[in-house]
């Protein structure tokens, strides 16, 4: 049968759950027997690979025009009517599986997680979980329709944020409170919206017997090498180590800014992220548009590696890239995956800043992941944990940022000139410590709503608690009389809407990264080969060996912490010298 099954997905786009129905049926009723396991177990990936691409074509095409109201219906209907069915019948293939006990190599840790999944599985969870999939959907249509008008023309607002690194700072606070003001309209509609999620959140935790949410995330994000325990002790470490340095950041910035204290507009982000330059220093000008950006790109990936910088060229040549921002376009940026094709595909919104590139060299190392593993045969073998799928991406920001001036073998030019580049870095790495004190703001929030349930079902409260974890965090710039904005800061961050407990990873993948990168420091190709070869294994390891393949520890300790901040303090203050001397 499986003969007849599709090798292109995208003629399946439309199929209903009666056209998938009978390949599921077909793995249920074979005798699953020693001799046969690797056949059934590889014809049951097809299906799974097939099944996973049509669902994130779906998603893609919603995505890229969330006012689009035949592509909402169309994905809506694939939740409602195939998602179901499919979660139900990969089940019992589950149980199957799990039965015969097939003795197949590089299976265990697999095994291990479907075993796990086998246990928190509950039947009547399916509609509630296609019910917060569609609500979160709703999120993203509220969030990606926000506009506002600037000088007569009506913007999305992420095109706004060009607006946030001008030297100007009376332009940066106009365009700041343009955004923050117009997100604020939404307040309520976000605030019904988390009050229909949160419910249907507690009520999956109790039908799986879990005493809370967070236990059933835990256990669903397949968190078998750390607690909740380690998280918090993550946490305190970022608060000992990370909000001193991300306070001498500030300071630092805040001075040659000449101002008596920052605010949030004088952040390139507006949130929590580096502060801008000071007047009369030019904003970084990557490139000139999307074809400009693209082929700067496939440059830079080329200098890094040949095979990374052909797999680049190859989602550019067949427009597996969806980069600049537009009007209905979803915010962020992500990197998806087509199974049954074994093609990643970047999806993004450029506005023409250094953070666009930044974005690309992330995503970027999601698709040189998906590439790495795409040959290992069985789905469950290519489904690798979240914290070390970040680390592929990061690691790749920090590997590829030394060829952002070039190295004169390029064919195309590169993004900045030597003193550029050098500027291009700094930031980066003075984010990465900016970063961890925010990631622990949202990692903690969420610690907290799931077990307090009760509390955080009004939004009052969850107002209350992010303004007191913000004041933990980053006490070093000013929000005063910007109360309503910033107590509402958990609205604007899309995971607590569309996957909660999804951020720790984050944040310990950027330990993992700068110790890749670490040892690049001292040979590149030796670093980029365990990098690679680390991708390579997917999710055959468990996650303290995946680290370790790649040249790095996973770790949660202070120690380790401040291991990596002290390197990274140490590599800004080398190219704060070429940044000086041009």
């Amino acid at each position: 049968m499986f003969n007849t099954l599709p090798t292109d997905a995208r003629p399946a786009l439309d199929w209903t759950w009666d056209q998938f129905a009978p390949f599921f049926e077909d793995l249920q009723n074979r005798e699953l027997q020693p001799a046969t396991g690797a056949e059934w177990l590889s014809d049951w990936s097809r299906l799974h690979d097939l099944f996973e691409e049509v669902f994130a074509r779906l998603y893609l095409i919603h995505d890229q025009d969330t006012a689009n109201p035949a592509a909402e219906e169309r994905l809506f209907s694939f939740m409602d009517n195939v998602v179901p069915p499919a979660e139900s019948a990969e089940q019992r293939l589950k149980d199957k599986l799990l039965r015969s006990q097939p003795d197949l190599d590089n299976m265990a840790v697999p095994l291990r997680r479907i075993q796990a999944e086998a246990d928190l599985f509950r039947e009547e969870n399916i509609p509630l979980s296609v019910q917060l999939d569609k609500l979160g959907a709703q999120y993203t249509k509220i969030v990606g329709n926000q506009t506002a008008m600037w000088d007569g023309q009506e913007l999305p607002l992420p095109q706004l944020k060009p607006y946030l690194n001008d030297p100007d700072r009376s332009v940066r606070e106009r365009a700041w409170k343009l955004a923050q003001e117009r997100r604020l309209e939404d307040r309520s509609a976000l605030n019904a919206l988390w009050q229909e999620m949160l419910p249907l959140r507690r009520e999956v935790a109790a039908n799986a017997d879990c005493a809370d949410f967070r236990e059933f995330m835990w256990r669903q994000y397949h968190r078998f090498d750390y607690t909740p325990a380690d998280g918090q002790a993550f946490h305190e470490a970022i608060a000992q180590v990370c909000v001193p340095a991300a306070t001498r950041i500030y300071e630092r910035h805040r001075q040659r800014l000449g101002l008596d204290t920052l605010r949030p507009w004088d952040l390139n982000d507006g949130e929590y992220g580096r502060p801008v330059d000071p007047p009369g220093r030019k904003n970084l000008q990557p490139y000139a548009d999307a074809a400009d950006f693209l082929q700067k790109s496939v440059a830079l990936f080329q200098q890094v590696d040949h095979d990374l910088g052909a797999q680049f060229q190859q989602m550019v040549s067949e427009e597996l890239l969806d980069v600049e921002n537009r009007t209905g376009k979803a915010p962020g940026g992500y990197c998806t995956y087509f199974s049954t094709a074994k093609r990643p595909f970047i999806f993004m919104n450029a506005v023409g800043l250094h953070d666009d590139v930044q974005t690309m060299m992330h995503e970027a190392g999601h698709a040189f992941h998906a590439f790495a593993h795409a040959d290992l045969p069985y789905y469950q073998q290519r489904f690798v944990p979240m914290e070390f799928n970040e680390v592929a991406s990061m690691a790749m920001e920090l590997l590829a940022s030394p060829y952002l001036a070039g190295n004169g073998t390029a064919s195309a030019p590169p993004f900045y000139t030597p003193a550029d580049a050098a500027r291009a870095r700094i930031e980066h790495l003075e984010s990465t410590i900016l970063f961890w004190p925010y990631m622990a703001v949202v990692d903690a929030f969420q610690h907290w709503v799931y077990t307090h349930v009760d509390q955080a079902g009004d939004p009052d409260n969850c107002d209350a608690q992010w303004s007191a974890l913000w004041a933990r965090y980053l006490p070093a710039v000013n929000w005063q009389g910007l109360g309503d904005i910033r107590v509402t800061g958990w609205q604007r961050k899309v995971h607590i809407y569309q996957v909660p407990f999804y951020y720790i990873e984050y944040g310990l993948a950027a330990m993992g990264a700068v110790q890749v990168w670490r040892n690049a420091l001292d040979s590149q190709n030796a670093a980029l080969a365990q990098y690679r070869e680390a991708l390579a294994l997917g999710g055959t390891q468990p996650l303290p060996t995946l680290y370790s393949a790649a040249g790095a520890k996973f770790a949660f300790d202070a120690l380790t912490l401040q291991s990596v901040v002290s390197l990274i303090e140490a590599k800004i203050e080398e190219l704060e010298e070429t940044v000086s001397a041009n």
